[in-house]
């Protein structure tokens, strides 16, 4: 990760933790749960699945928005 992303990652989503359940991710994107397995699923936000529940890394969540590479 290069200086840039850093710092975003420290002042984007501050409220929001490091590693997301699915509930917190669509609260953050402002979308359904559906469509949260929609994205997980078709490979478009990584996630790391535990048990039934997914975990998403915020960083994760910045890839997907472009915000950083």
């Amino acid at each position: 990760m290069d200086d840039n992303a850093i710092a975003l990652y420290g002042v984007l989503f501050k409220e929001y933790p490091d590693v997301m359940d699915v509930c917190q991710t669509s609260d953050l994107l402002g979308v359904s749960t559906k469509t949260v397995y929609q994205l997980i699923k078709n490979g478009l936000i990584a996630s790391l699945k535990i048990g039934r529940e997914y975990r998403i890394a915020k960083l994760h969540i910045m890839r997907y928005l472009g915000v950083v590479a």
